[in-house]
């Protein structure tokens, strides 16, 4: 049977679902208690009440836990709420919120509607409040916020690394949905559409799929509320000129049973190299529709409009040649470059390349995308749910600029090169789940069975050839991309995966929660150059996956969670699966994790904490040694440590922080010219990354409730590439914010509260090395410099 077959299929039972459930409303009504949503006011993740007593029944643990996010109230009877891909968003009733979030209900987490402290591994969540007070703007200022996580900073290519492991080893899923490589798919969005971000750390296929070795980030879009709509709004701008506009509106409509939610965010955000930017525009609205107590449904769209004039590196320079005008704290090393072959030497960032573009005039990157979800969740009985849903997702990307800068030795020249590429991307799929809550052996026992198909159709026209040029070091015309060839290459893949989760609880302070995942897909892939296949082209091939977690969680004492997992990850070893040739190595790298830690909520609600502690090793790594080309480095080892922490010693402040120490080193890594990188760190891997800050706030200070607060980040040092001979140097730069509340005023008449914030971002001006791409050794990205931002909020 074909994935479309069954896709249809599912697709078409839940139809038949949602005709029956409304021709039933009345037995169900009948027999089901009744239940009346209420609306939820997101508060501060670390403005806490006391926690309520934790509920000893598997019931009715799950039972509205989320901070920051709204879900429907669940029936006594148990129906478990979001999972790793929800079916149908969920409404809202008042949770305990904790200063870390530890109540909330990840849908990255487990499908088991487990709170983020009842998970066996790291879960983190940063919840729409924690994204407008620290000012995170877009999700690559989010995902920096979290424990141990870095990212390359807008406006260039996005790219994320955590526990030893960067790129395609890091999922990233939007609203549960894995839609391909990191690579070749994430993009730089504003954070006023979501409702927060959700980090599960370490390998879990289990949960998102292939490719999930680091971990795996879920971005979460706002959903319906029932109750009065409230609206907000945002304005805010930079010294550079950046403008951001936003707008959302939510809640119940004199349609019975029918709510709504709707954002839009628009925003110019001016780079600090010369004439780069991007504009994005994103669009989200869903409606959820209440046909009975036991049944509802959702409909959900998106769409992004992403343009950008990208910022695609600054060269590496001899320290001979800059001379005085070589900078310090930034980088250091020596470097053969991998572009020309030209020794530099000790190498540096000259410092009059600080703000220089090296791209052409008329580079650019541009992205559409488009969402469209909708699916049903239907109570059949006290003790089983049936969720479907049914998504197409397209993409269109365009990348056009000069990607290579490499500084010649030979000839004190930068030597440049074009690269061209376009992405036609198109993904339909179906993700049911049958939710089972019962008992055995008289052990309450909550099991979830899912079944999940896709088929993606990828077209890749390509640069077919690569002009170039070479241009001085500093003043010099950026000129124009050149004459273009193309050639065409496409990937057709279908997957099919049954998963299957469990938690068991043995007492009522001790359970096993495990899983496994069972994911046969098969890729097609051709690729035509001046009209004829290419040799080994087309070709087809196909993997059956299985991978799962087992783990355990003790409550030994009140407030108090231990917790340790075995997990494992696959993901393809060679290359991005939507490029991937014949020639290439196929079999996939397959990858396992041991992890243990503790949860505390300590006291009275106040304080949060966490600590783990883990180990994970990849298996038939492939690697970029030396830019472009691919080759055998055996085995990833990574080790660490993180420990998080939140607390409000007072109602008026709070303090907040988080600690990771990871050491990822490569083995079995040896070259086939002789000489091996074993022992040799991965590129992007700080051994340290430290994040903290702290607000108080001053309530009656003689005119307006005033808050001020600082942050600071600290990134240890990273090399640049497999090699181990360029070093981006550690850096730390620290953020000071003051909020003012403003009373109802006679100029914002309809707002209910308002309020004023004013940023500086990196006060001290640190310059420093903020990404490298593997690809592109011989150049790097530099950080942000010192940025001054305005910004004003709305309720009402």
């Amino acid at each position: 049977m074909s994935v479309r077959t069954i896709w249809g299929s599912i697709s078409l039972a839940g139809l038949v679902a949602g005709w029956s459930a409304g021709h039933m409303a009345h037995a169900q009504q009948t027999a089901s208690p009744a239940v009346t949503p209420a609306a939820n006011t997101l508060l501060p993740d670390v403005t806490v009440d006391a926690p309520r007593q934790r509920p000893v029944s598997d019931r009715t643990q799950s039972r509205g836990r989320t901070a920051g996010r709204t879900t429907r109230p669940v029936q006594q009877r148990g129906t478990a709420p979001a999972q790793a891909a929800p079916s149908v968003p969920s409404q809202a009733t008042n949770a305990t919120a904790t200063p870390l979030n530890g109540n909330a209900i990840p849908a990255a987490g487990s499908r088991l509607g487990l709170a983020a402290r009842e998970v066996p591994a790291t879960v983190e969540v940063i919840g729409a409040e924690t994204l407008r007070e620290q000012g995170y703007h877009t999700t690559v200022d989010a995902v920096k916020g979290a424990t141990g996580v870095s990212a390359g900073d807008a406006p260039n290519d996005v790219g994320f690394a955590m526990r030893g492991f960067q790129g395609n080893q890091v999922n990233v899923l939007y609203n549960g949905i894995n839609i391909g490589p990191t690579g070749f798919t994430a993009l730089t969005m504003e954070t006023f559409n979501l409702d927060r971000v959700e980090f599960l750390k370490g390998p879990s296929s289990l949960i998102s799929g292939q490719g999930a070795v680091g971990g795996t980030i879920n971005f979460v879009t706002k959903t319906p509320h029932s109750g009065p709509v409230e609206s907000e709004a945002f304005v805010g701008f930079d010294q550079r000129g950046t403008f951001r506009s936003c707008f959302g509106s939510g809640g119940s409509t004199t349609v019975k049973g029918l709510d709504y939610r709707f954002d839009i965010s628009r925003t110019k955000e001016v780079g600090f190299i010369d004439d780069t930017e991007f504009k994005n525009v994103h669009v989200s609205g869903q409606l959820d529709y209440r046909l009975s107590e036991s049944f509802k449904t959702f409909f959900a769209a998106e769409f992004k409009d992403y343009k950008a004039k990208p910022y695609e590196g600054t060269p590496l320079a001899p320290v001979a040649y800059s001379g005085a005008n070589a900078t310090s704290g930034i980088v250091s090393g020596s470097k053969i470059s991998a572009y020309n072959g030209s020794d530099l030497g000790a190498v540096t960032i000259d410092g009059r390349t600080l703000s220089t573009n090296y791209n052409v005039v008329d580079g650019h990157k541009t992205i559409k995308e488009s969402w469209v979800r909708s699916g049903f969740e239907w109570d059949l009985n006290n003790a089983v749910t049936l969720r479907s849903q049914i998504y197409n997702y397209n993409a269109s990307r365009d990348w056009y600029n000069n990607e290579v800068s490499a500084f010649n030795a030979n000839t004190n020249l930068v030597d440049r090169e074009r690269f061209f590429v376009h992405h036609n991307h198109n993904m339909v799929g179906n993700i049911t789940d049958v939710i089972w809550n019962g008992n055995i052996f008289g052990l309450a026992n909550r099991l979830v069975t899912s079944v999940e198909s896709s088929h993606t159709d990828f077209t890749r026209p390509g640069a077919a050839n690569f002009p170039g040029d070479s241009v001085p070091l500093i003043g010099f015309d950026r000129g124009t991309y050149g004459k273009l060839r193309t050639q065409l290459q496409t990937a057709t893949i279908d997957s099919v995966a049954l998963n299957l989760e469990d938690r068991l609880r043995l007492t009522n302070s001790f359970a096993l929660v495990g899983g496994l995942r069972y994911n046969p897909f098969t890729l097609d892939r051709n690729w035509i150059r001046n009209g004829a296949e290419r040799p080994g082209f087309p070709y087809s091939k196909s993997w059956q996956p299985v991978t799962g977690r087992i783990g355990y969680t003790w409550e030994a004492l009140p407030g108090t969670m231990f917790y340790s997992q075995y997990a494992t990850a696959t993901d393809i070893s060679a290359d991005s699966i939507f490029i991937l040739t014949p020639t290439q190595n196929l079999t996939l790298s397959d990858s396992r994790s041991y992890e243990t830690g503790v949860k505390r909520l300590a006291w009275n609600g106040r304080a949060e904490w966490t600590f783990s502690a883990f180990d994970i090793e990849r298996n038939n790594v492939y690697s970029a040694q030396a830019g472009q080309q691919l080759n055998l480095a055996g085995k990833v080892k990574s080790q660490g440590i993180e420990l998080s922490a939140a607390v409000r010693p007072t109602p008026e402040s709070r303090l907040w922080g988080n600690f990771a120490y990871v050491r990822a080193r490569y083995a079995d890594y040896d070259l086939a010219g002789g000489g091996s990188f074993s022992g040799n760190t991965p590129p992007n891997i700080p051994a340290v990354i430290v994040n903290g800050g702290g607000s108080y706030r001053f309530l009656n200070p003689g005119w307006w409730p005033v808050e001020l607060g600082f942050s600071v980040r600290h990134v240890g040092d990273r090399w640049s590439t497999d090699a181990n001979t360029v070093k981006l140097l550690a850096y730390t730069t620290a953020d000071l914010f003051a909020f003012i509340d403003l009373p109802k005023v006679p100029l914002f008449a309809t707002a209910t509260s308002t309020r004023l914030a004013f940023r500086v971002r990196n006060v001290t001006d640190r310059r420093y090395a903020a990404w490298s791409d593997p690809f592109y050794p011989d150049q790097i990205f530099l950080g942000a410099p010192r940025t001054y931002e305005v910004e004003a909020s709305f309720k009402f």
